[in-house]
């Protein structure tokens, strides 16, 4: 099998730092914070989770590999916007959050798109 490699080692960057993140909100953040580094830390393992398989299927689809940078960086926008929201209280980040939010919208339609498109494999 081959797989995308830096498709792959980026989206575990994304799922490690999610992972802070949700460390950080369930052992160190105030209420308020809590939810905000909470949501993008779920939104963000998902779409890290979405990318390693697109990373497994890059190369049978053009359009799966693209879903799966679609969903990294989409992922990584949201939940990095959220915890400087939250954590910097830099509010003016909450307008980003949306960008993030449609690029992983984005990532699920483009995947789906590649996967129907997809051959089977030649299994002769």
């Amino acid at each position: 099998m081959t797989v995308n490699r830096t498709l792959a080692v980026t989206a575990c960057g994304l799922g490690a730092l999610c992972v802070l993140l949700g460390a950080f909100a369930a052992h160190g953040a105030g209420p308020q914070v809590k939810t905000l580094l909470t949501t993008g830390a779920h939104y963000g393992l998902i779409h890290a989770l979405l990318a390693v398989v697109a990373a497994t299927l890059a190369r049978h689809s053009a359009a799966i590999r693209w879903a799966g940078w679609l969903a990294v960086v989409g992922g990584a926008v949201f939940a990095l916007s959220l915890a400087l929201v939250g954590m910097a209280s830099l509010s003016i980040l909450g307008a980003v959050a949306p960008i993030g939010g449609l690029l992983m919208i984005a990532a699920w339609l483009l995947f789906a798109y590649g996967a129907f498109r997809m051959r089977p494999p030649d299994l002769s």
